[in-house]
């Protein structure tokens, strides 16, 4: 074998050591978006829309065949009573036909089972509340192994599950119903809306909810507790109350920062493996009745939005509102608080760039649809 010297040594691990960065620039491929148009809430065309957007992201099937699919909704309070003249499935809550459609096609793809979880201010059961706002449960139980949890506690578990945050913002851990631990698909399913403290309400948003209010709220370890999560948004309020897991040096108590980094450290903690927007009709200014004003009106955009990154999916759900998805705090939608797509962007989870995101089906031009004229 031919002897090596070691200038010849240096110079051939020079030129290997300048070559590796030329591979690890390699861009990422772009994360899919589906669009598909869907201007009512008819079985026939959400099913439609629901198997166009599936199609376009490479189908259901690699995901969700023989697993446990847990499905976050959105209810935004326990008042169902029609608001804007309107039934809250058509304004501001997840609507059942979405639900349905969605779970059918879980199964049809494999699932094993679906799990219905999301937390309310009630201390009755979830499918109570659930048929109080209208779901047909016969129904949808018939279309395979269908389960609920409300998670606004423990539940049905003795214990929480203890979920780290990998290089956490505000926390480095988070209690949380075993529900969220215990599955093998996260489906975040929201609303086309906008926030007060958050910007705009998606998928990544829809999260929030998963703190649980025995927690989170003003009573902690209370499993009786039904006060929400204020201590999150103004721990002012909430002196003697130490956050579990909250980091020591996070010392802002100002909502429109603590809200959006609870978000993307949520989303961190438990990512979202399939993220679906319901865009057919929804309101504008906030996310529910709870804050409305005389410029509130309802919107409808006519899509669905779905993939398997919730970066990419809030970003084009919130391109398609009219707004920048990059924009900095002060602009709007931003204008009362940090922008939780970009920090969720610098934190590795997902780009915000339209110019990087693959939009598959519609165009955003095509389908945009301003909440703010």
């Amino acid at each position: 074998m031919p002897k090596t010297s070691r200038r010849q040594f240096l110079f051939e691990t020079l030129a290997v050591g300048a070559a590796l960065p030329l591979v690890q620039r390699h861009p990422a491929p772009s994360p899919a978006v589906a669009i598909a148009r869907c201007r009512t809430y008819g079985d026939a065309e959400v099913r439609s829309a629901l198997v166009t957007c599936f199609d376009q992201i490479g189908g259901l099937g690699r995901l969700v065949r023989n697993k446990t699919i847990t499905l976050k909704v959105n209810l935004t309070g326990q008042n169902f009573s029609p608001f804007m003249n309107r039934p809250t499935g058509e304004t501001y809550m997840t609507h059942f036909a979405t639900v349905y459609h969605l779970a059918a096609l879980l199964f049809g793809a494999g699932a094993r089972r679906v799990r219905v979880v999301e937390s309310t201010g009630r201390r009755a059961p979830l499918e109570a509340t659930l048929t109080e706002a209208g779901w047909d449960l016969t129904a949808l139980g018939a279309l395979g192994a269908v389960v609920y949890e409300d998670t606004r506690n423990r539940g049905s578990a003795s214990t929480y599950a203890h979920l780290a945050v990998p290089h956490g913002r505000m926390f480095s851990a988070f209690e949380l119903n075993r529900a969220y631990e215990e599955t093998d698909v996260m489906v975040s399913l929201a609303k086309l809306k906008q926030h007060l403290t958050a910007g705009v309400t998606l998928s990544m948003k829809n999260l929030f909810g998963l703190t649980p209010d025995s927690m989170y709220g003003g009573k902690p370890g209370n499993e009786e507790a039904t006060t929400g999560r204020g201590a999150i948004h103004d721990p002012r309020r909430y002196v003697d109350l130490e956050l579990p897991g909250q980091k020591a040096d996070f010392v802002s108590t100002e909502a429109g920062v603590r809200v959006p980094n609870t978000i993307v450290d949520l989303c961190a903690a438990r990512p979202v493996d399939l993220a679906i927007i319901d865009g057919i009709t929804s309101i504008t200014q906030a996310e529910s009745r709870y804050f409305q004003d005389s410029s509130m009106r309802v919107v409808s955009p006519g899509i669905i939005i779905a993939g398997t990154n919730a970066v990419s999916v809030d970003a084009v759900g919130a391109a398609v509102m009219g707004f920048d998805p990059r924009a900095p705090r002060g602009s709007l939608p931003f204008a009362r608080c940090e922008n939780h797509l970009l920090l969720a962007e610098r934190a590795g989870l997902g780009t915000a760039d339209l110019s990087r995101i693959d939009v598959r089906g519609f165009a955003v031009a095509d389908v945009r649809c301003p909440y703010v004229i």
